[in-house]
C-alpha cells in the first residue's frame, strides 16, 4: 500500500480552515494512552504515528478532500484565481478561503464526472470551439461579437426582459444552450458554509466539452448577469477565475471590459444625462433610473461613467457604497417577507434552480442511456443518489 506523506495531513487540515482543536472534534480523536487528543493528531501530522485507513477516510470527509489526496508526494498548489473590480480587495478569513477552495474542488469533480459521461455517450462529441478561442490581446469588441453570436442573444431581447431576474434567466438559458453549465451555488450544501459576495461572486472552469460557470446566489440579479458574462469571458480566453478582489489583475480587467461592453456600449452610455445638482442623492437617482431602463446594474453604470471621466473618483466610491447598502437592505426585506410567507421554496425547487435546466436535461439523458449511474448523477447534482431520480423526473 502506498505510504502517506504526513505533510499532507497538516496541509489538508489547514486548508480546510481547521485548528488542531477543531479537527480532533470533527475526527472523533480522543485522549488515550496518556496523550491528549491534539497531541495524537500532531503525532500523525509529524510522522510519529501512521493513520489507519478508517482515520484517512474520516479526514477525507471532514477536510473535503478525495482520499487519493493523502497519497500524493506533496501538497498540491491552489489555483491562482482571478479577481473583480466590483468588490473591494477582500481579506478572506481562513474559514471562508477553505470553504471557497472546497467549493471549487467540488465543482471540478462534478465537471469531471459529467465530461467523462458525455464522452462515453458520444465518442464523436464535438468540442466547443469558443473555449480558449481568444486572448487578452484580442480586441474587446471582437470578443463581445463572438459571445453574442455564440449565445444567439439579441441585446434588444435582453433589454426587453421584465426585470433583472428575467434578464438573468434569459442570459442563463442562452448560455446553457451554447453548451455552458451555469450553476447558482454559494455553499457546500449547508447554510453553515454560506459564502457572501465579499468572498466570491462567481467562478469559471474552462473545458472543451463541459465548461462550468458558478454564480453566487446572494448577489443582486443585475450583478449576477454581469458575473455570468464576466465568467463567460474567462471561458473565451480559456482561463479559470474567481471574482472578488484585485482590480488591477490584467485578466480580470479584460473580462470586466468584455462584460461591461456586452451590456452597455459607449454609444448607449453617451445617452446618460447628468443630474441638475451635484449631490450624491441626485447622482444615485440619475444612475439608477438609467440602469433600470437597460436591465443593468447601477454599480456598473457608475463605474463606466467614472472610467469615462463623467464621475469623479470620490463620487464613484460613495455611489458604490450607497448602492451596496441599498442592495443589502433590499435583501434583508426580501428574507423577512419570505419567512413571513412559508419559510421559502421547497428543496427540489431550490436544487433545480441551482443546477439549471441544461445540466438537469443532460444528466437525465445520460442516466437513461446508462452512461451516468444514479450514484454519479447524485454526485454531479450535489444531492443524495436516492433523491437524484426524483429531481430529474421533475425537471
Amino acid at each position: 500500500m502506498p505510504q502517506v506523506n504526513p505533510d499532507i495531513l497538516g496541509w489538508a487540515r489547514e486548508t480546510a480552515g481547521l485548528s488542531p482543536e477543531d479537527a480532533v472534534k470533527k475526527l472523533g480523536i480522543r485522549d488515550a494512552r496518556g496523550m491528549a487528543a491534539v497531541d495524537r493528531l500532531a503525532a500523525l501530522e509529524n510522522g510519529e504515528a501512521s493513520p489507519t485507513r478508517a482515520m484517512l477516510s474520516r479526514m477525507a470527509r471532514k477536510y473535503r478532500r478525495p482520499l487519493l489526496t493523502f497519497y500524493l508526494a506533496q501538497p498540491s498548489r491552489r489555483g491562482d484565481w482571478g479577481k473583480d473590480f466590483r468588490a473591494p480587495m477582500a481579506d478572506r478569513s481562513r474559514e471562508d478561503e477553505a470553504v471557497l477552495n472546497a467549493l471549487v474542488r467540488d465543482v471540478q469533480v462534478r465537471q469531471g464526472l459529467l465530461r467523462e459521461a458525455m464522452l462515453d455517450d458520444d465518442e464523436d462529441l464535438a468540442s466547443l470551439s469558443f473555449v480558449a478561442s481568444v486572448t487578452t490581446d484580442t480586441p474587446v469588441a471582437q470578443v463581445v461579437t463572438s459571445i453574442r453570436a455564440t449565445l444567439g442573444l439579441r441585446l434588444e431581447d435582453y433589454r426587453a426582459a421584465r426585470d433583472p431576474d428575467g434578464a438573468f434567466r434569459l442570459l442563463r438559458s442562452h448560455s446553457e444552450q451554447a453548451g455552458v453549465f451555469v450553476l447558482v451555488l454559494g455553499n457546500l450544501g449547508s447554510y453553515h458554509t454560506d459564502l457572501g459576495v465579499g468572498v466570491f461572486r462567481g467562478f469559471a472552469l474552462a473545458d472543451d466539452y463541459a465548461p462550468f460557470v458558478v454564480v453566487n446566489p446572494k448577489d443582486s440579479a443585475a450583478a449576477k448577469c454581469f458575473t455570468l458574462l464576466h465568467e463567460l469571458a474567462h471561458l473565451w480566453i480559456g482561463e479559470p477565475g474567481i471574482s472578488g478582489g484585485d482590480p488591477m489583475d490584467p485578466v480580470e480587467v479584460f473580462c470586466n471590459r468584455v462584460a461591461s461592453t456586452f451590456f452597455l456600449s459607449d454609444q448607449e452610455l453617451g445617452a446618460f444625462r447628468k443630474p441638475a445638482t451635484n449631490s450624491i442623492g441626485a447622482w444615485a437617482e440619475a444612475v439608477t433610473e438609467f440602469a433600470g431602463s437597460l436591465n443593468v446594474s447601477s454599480s456598473m453604470v457608475a463605474y463606466r461613467l467614472h472610467r469615462k471621466g463623467v464621475i469623479g473618483h470620490e463620487t464613484w466610491r460613495r455611489l458604490h457604497r450607497l448602492f451596496r447598502r441599498r442592495w443589502r437592505d433590499s435583501k434583508s426585506r426580501e428574507r423577512q417577507r419570505q419567512r413571513a410567507r412559508d419559510g421559502g421554496p421547497a428543496y427540489g425547487v431550490l436544487v433545480r434552480y441551482s443546477l439549471g435546466l441544461g445540466l438537469l436535461e443532460l444528466a437525465a439523458r445520460l442516466v437513461s442511456t446508462g452512461c451516468l449511474t444514479a450514484t454519479k448523477a447524485g454526485r454531479v447534482m450535489g444531492v443524495n443518489p436516492r433523491n437524484a431520480h426524483l429531481i430529474l423526473e421533475a425537471a
